[in-house]
């Protein structure tokens, strides 16, 4: 049995995170960006940041941390 795939540094953490939030930043951006246009900076904000976060902690951020470890561990 081979031993469990340590956590990723904090680099790599860091890496990860900005990756899930940059995608999603874009992604949000392009799909409502003109129907958020309109509305003033920190409403425009609030609406990107109310549909990012949650997206990028609760999924995006998990499963790229899996695809980690599974390339992680097939390096061994």
């Amino acid at each position: 049995m081979s031993p469990a795939p340590s956590t990723p540094s904090v680099h790599h953490r860091a890496a990860i995170t900005w990756l899930a939030v940059y995608s999603m930043i874009m992604l949000v951006q392009v799909v409502a960006g003109p129907v958020l246009a309109p509305l003033p900076l920190p409403l425009r904000t609030l609406v990107l940041t109310a549909v990012v976060v949650p997206v990028v902690v609760y999924a995006l951020v998990p499963n790229l941390l899996r695809v980690h470890a599974r390339l992680r561990g097939n390096r061994r």
